[in-house]
C-alpha cells in the first residue's frame, strides 16, 4: 500500500549520518514516546529585524496543538490564524485545524476509510493538500507532497514509476513536479525527498550528500511549467556545508532563509536552526528555547513572521502530558479489535482480562485490558517480551537480560508467578521470579507457552546460532526436558504456538543466512516435522519475497490467521522526519497460513510492531 497525493476543498471556519541512527527520544524509547507530540512556534519578528538577536529563552516559545495525543507536521494557514496537522487523537493519523484563538482542534472531513493522512498544506484557506495511505498503486512508492506559494504547482518525493528497493533509513526517491490542475502532467526532477518551494520555481530538499552527510539542495525551475520539458532543469545546488546534518526543509516566504532540522557533532539532540542564504550562515533557534528536547520538521508563516516545528511535550507543558496508557485504534476488519499499548512486548492473557508487557524494557507490569488499573510484577531487572501461560492462571514468561545482544549474552528465560485473585489497591504486586535457562547457555530468548501449558519454545544461540529449542515450562532445563526444534546456521527467532497446538510460527533468515536483515515466516510441528516457509510478498525466487522483513509473527485465537509486521506494505512517512526507529516500515499484517488472504492493518509513521518498541500494539479478536 503506496500514499497517495489527495486535495480537498473545504470550508474551514476560524554514516557521518550514522549518527543519525543513534538518536533516541529523551524517555530513551525505542518507538513512539510514552508522551505525546505538540506543534509550538516562536516569533522570528527580532531576527528578521536584527540577526544578532538570537537570545530565546522558553517563554518566547508558544504552544500552537492542545497537548491531546500526538499532533505532528503543521502548516499555517495563509491568515496566520490558525494551523492544519495530523494528530492521532481519533485513532489514526488524521488532519485537524485549530485556530490559534481557540482551544480545542476541529477534524478535516477528508477520506473516512483511510488511516493515514500526513503532510498536509492548506491553500487560500479552503483547500487542502495532504498525502494518504488510502489507494493501492501498482508499485510500492513514497509522497510527500509541497505545494507552491501561489498553488499552481505540487511537488513530491516518490518513487514514481520506479519500485521500493526494500531501503528504509536512507529512501532513495525522487522529486516530481506537476500541475495542480493537471497531476497527470508529471515531470522528474532529481533525486532526493522532502521538498519545500520557495515561489513557483525554486524546490528545496534533502538527501545525503557523496560525502556522507544529510545536506539540503536547491533546484531552480522555469516559471511556467509548460517551459519545464523545453529546458534543461538545473542541476541541483548544494545549500547547508558538510560537517552537520541537515534535513526537512522549510523556505521562508522571501527564499532568502530557510529553516532546517539538524544533527551537529557533540550534540544529542536535534534542533531547528535558520540558514541564511545571502551570508551562509546558521543561526540556532530551538537549542535556545529547549536545548535537552528533540524538535523536528519546521515550517514558516506565510510572511515568515512565525517558525514553528512539533517536538515531544513531555512535562515541560500544561496540559496533558502523557497520552492514555492503553488506546483505541482505528482496525481497517470489523471483528479485530485494535489497541496501542505505552510498553514493550504487550501480551494478553487467555481470559482477556490483564495484559502484560515490559515497560521501557525494565522488568515486567501487567494492566488490565481496559487499561483502568496498572501493576508492577518485576522491577530492577532488564527485560524484554512476554508471554502467558494459558492454562496455569497468573504465569508469565519472560527473557531477563539485554536484548538484540550475540549468542553469547547472558539472556535468561524466567517463569514469573503472581496471584492474580489479590490484586488490590497498590502498585506493585508480590511475585516469584524461577529462572529456566542455564546461566552459560548465551542468549535465551522469545518464549512463547504451549497451548496445554507444559511446554515453551524459545530461541537460544548456546550452539553458536540462533535456533529454536523446547523445555519444561515448570522446570525448564535445570529440571525438566529440553529438545532442540531447529539447526543450522541462520537465525531463528520469535517464535509464537498456535492456539490448537499444531505449529509454531518464527521469523527466520534460512533461506539467505548471509542476510542478516531479511526475515520471512516459518512453519514447523512442535515434533520438528513439516517446515515450510509462508511466502507473503511473492513467490519463491521472486524479488519481492527476497526483500521481506517479517518479524513477531503470531496467530490469531482460532489458528488460521497469522499477524506480523512487515514491509511489504512500504514506508508511509520518511525516517529521517520521524523519531529514530530500528524498522520504521513496520506496520502490520495479517495472511492465512497458506499465505492467501494478505491484508495490510496499520498505516503509521512510527514503527508498529506487535511486541516491539514503545507505544506498539496488542490485539483482541472478537470472535
Amino acid at each position: 500500500m503506496g500514499l497517495a497525493i489527495w486535495r480537498a476543498k473545504q470550508t474551514l471556519h476560524a554514516r557521518p549520518h550514522s549518527l543519525e541512527r543513534l538518536e533516541r527520544p529523551p524517555s530513551g524509547a525505542l518507538g513512539r514516546p510514552h508522551y505525546g507530540f505538540d506543534l509550538f512556534s516562536v516569533d522570528l519578528a527580532a531576527y528578521l529585524d536584527d540577526e544578532s538577536n538570537d537570545k530565546w529563552t522558553d517563554t518566547d516559545e508558544r504552544r500552537l496543538s492542545d497537548g491531546v495525543s500526538v499532533n505532528f507536521n503543521g502548516q499555517f494557514s495563509d491568515d496566520d490564524q490558525s494551523v492544519v496537522f495530523v494528530s492521532e487523537r481519533s485513532g489514526s493519523a488524521k488532519i485537524y485545524t485549530k485556530s490559534l484563538q481557540n482551544p480545542k482542534p476541529d477534524q478535516i472531513l477528508t477520506i473516512s476509510d483511510s488511516l493515514f493522512h500526513d503532510r498536509p498544506t492548506l491553500k487560500n484557506n479552503n483547500r487542502l493538500y495532504f498525502a494518504s495511505a488510502h489507494e493501492s498503486p501498482d508499485q510500492m512508492f513514497k509522497s510527500c507532497p509541497a505545494v507552491s506559494r501561489s498553488g499552481k504547482f505540487v511537488a513530491v518525493a516518490s518513487y514514481g514509476f520506479g519500485s521500493w528497493k526494500g531501503e528504509f533509513h536512507e529512501l532513495r526517491t525522487d522529486i516530481v513536479v506537476f500541475p495542480a490542475s493537471d497531476p497527470s502532467s508529471r515531470l522528474e526532477i532529481c533525486a532526493g525527498g522532502w521538498p519545500s518551494w520557495s515561489g513557483d520555481s525554486t524546490i528545496f530538499f534533502h538527501r545525503v550528500a557523496d560525502d556522507g552527510w544529510w545536506s539540503v539542495f536547491r533546484v531552480d525551475l522555469p516559471e511556467n511549467f509548460e517551459d519545464f520539458e523545453k529546458s534543461v532543469v538545473a542541476t541541483p545546488r548544494r545549500i547547508t556545508p558538510p560537517g552537520l546534518h541537515a534535513f526537512t526543509p522549510a523556505a521562508a516566504h522571501d527564499g532568502k532563509l530557510i529553516a532546517v532540522a539538524t544533527r551537529r557533532r557533540g550534540r544529542d539532540f536535534r534542533h531547528i536552526e535558520v540558514f541564511n542564504l545571502e551570508t551562509n550562515s546558521f543561526h540556532e533557534v530551538t537549542d535556545k528555547v529547549n536545548p535537552n528536547l528533540h524538535h523536528y520538521n519546521p515550517f514558516f508563516s506565510p510572511e515568515s513572521r512565525f517558525l514553528g516545528y512539533h517536538r515531544f511535550r513531555g512535562d515541560s507543558c500544561p496540559g496533558d502530558s502523557t497520552i492514555p496508557h492503553l488506546e483505541r485504534v482505528n482496525s481497517p476488519m470489523s471483528g479485530l479489535k485494535m489497541l496501542r499499548i505505552n510498553g514493550d512486548f504487550p501480551a494478553i492473557s487467555s481470559d482477556g482480562n490483564y495484559i502484560a508487557y515490559n515497560p521501557d524494557l525494565e522488568g515486567v507490569n501487567i494492566m488490565r485490558s481496559d487499561g483502568s488499573k496498572r501493576w508492577m510484577v518485576v522491577k530492577g531487572r532488564t527485560a524484554f517480551y512476554t508471554s502467558w501461560n494459558g492454562v496455569e492462571k497468573g504465569v508469565i514468561y519472560t527473557s531477563i537480560g539485554p536484548i538484540f545482544e550475540s549468542t553469547k549474552a547472558t539472556v535468561q528465560i524466567a517463569r514469573i508467578s503472581l496471584d492474580l485473585s489479590h490484586l488490590d489497591g497498590r502498585d506493585e504486586v508480590p511475585s516469584e521470579v524461577k529462572v529456566l535457562t542455564r546461566d552459560d547457555t548465551g542468549n535465551n530468548a522469545f518464549p512463547s507457552c504451549s497451548p496445554d501449558g507444559k511446554h515453551v519454545v524459545f530461541r537460544s544461540g548456546r550452539n553458536g546460532h540462533k535456533n529454536l529449542y523446547v523445555m519444561d515450562a515448570v522446570d525448564g532445563e535445570l529440571n525438566g526436558e529440553i529438545r532442540q526444534l531447529t539447526d543450522g546456521p541462520w537465525i531463528d527467532t520469535m517464535p509464537s504456538w498456535s492456539r490448537d497446538g499444531e505449529f509454531i510460527a518464527f521469523s527466520s533468515n534460512r533461506h539467505n543466512p548471509d542476510n542478516g536483515e531479511a526475515f520471512s515466516i516459518y512453519l514447523i510441528r512442535p515434533d520438528g516435522t513439516d517446515l515450510r516457509r509462508v511466502h507473503v510478498a511473492g513467490e519463491e525466487g521472486s524479488e519481492d519475497v527476497n526483500r521481506e522483513r517479517i518479524n513477531h509473527v503470531c496467530f490469531s485465537p482460532d489458528s488460521k490467521w497469522l499477524l506480523f509486521t512487515a514491509n511489504v506494505g512500504g514506508v508511509s512517512a520518511e525516517p529521517i522526519s520521524l523519531p529514530n526507529q530500528f524498522q520504521p516500515y513496520g506496520d502490520l499484517h495479517i495472511v492465512r497460513l497458506d499465505g492467501s488472504g494478505l491484508q495490510r492493518l496499520t498505516w503509521n509513521g512510527y514503527e508498529m510492531e506487535r511486541q516491539h518498541g514503545i507505544g506498539m500494539m496488542t490485539w483482541m479478536w472478537d470472535l
